[in-house]
């Protein structure tokens, strides 16, 4: 999947798996249109566009235009983390603040959060089959606590073995 395709699906709330799988069937809201509203909500953040600038562009209403918006900044900070193990983190992260905002309450949303989490570990699977790596590499980083420092060069990846 091209960047524009891996932003489209967090922005519209696909899983990096079921988007892939609307490609290359001619599916024209996969291949063309999603993509290219990523573009638009990309150069929009760029220049500064107002709201109503994204609403009369993507022929949305003003709404819509502020969600897509800040999903836009929500998928950035996940495509563009800076290894697959913080993506994760912090696709993770968004899902329960999400549902801590929805109401974290009872049972039901427990088990959406759920899955929620087992949907971030599929993008996060997908990834790594992307980029032929293996989910044991970043161990360290999924394994990060909040507070705690490491000594340089904890983080570094290991050599792949021959």
């Amino acid at each position: 999947m091209t960047i524009e395709q891996l932003l489209a699906a967090e922005i519209y709330g696909y899983s990096f798996a079921n988007y892939d799988d609307h490609l290359g069937i001619g599916n024209i809201r996969y291949e063309k249109l999603m993509p290219e509203a990523a573009k638009t909500l990309e150069r929009a953040a760029k220049e500064g566009w107002p709201t109503s600038r994204i609403a009369e562009v993507l022929k949305v209403d003003i709404d819509e235009a502020q969600e897509l918006s800040a999903a836009l900044d929500r998928a950035r900070q996940v495509v563009d983390a800076e290894n697959p193990a913080e993506m994760f983190r912090n696709a993770v992260r968004f899902s329960i603040q999400d549902a801590v905002r929805e109401g974290l309450q009872d049972a039901e949303s427990i088990e959406a959060l759920v899955t929620q989490i087992c949907y971030r570990a599929a993008d996060l699977a997908y990834v790594l089959h992307m980029r032929s790596e293996t989910l044991s590499r970043y161990s360290r980083h999924l394994r990060k606590e909040a507070g705690v420092e490491y000594h340089e060069g904890y983080f570094d990846e290991p050599e792949e073995a021959d």
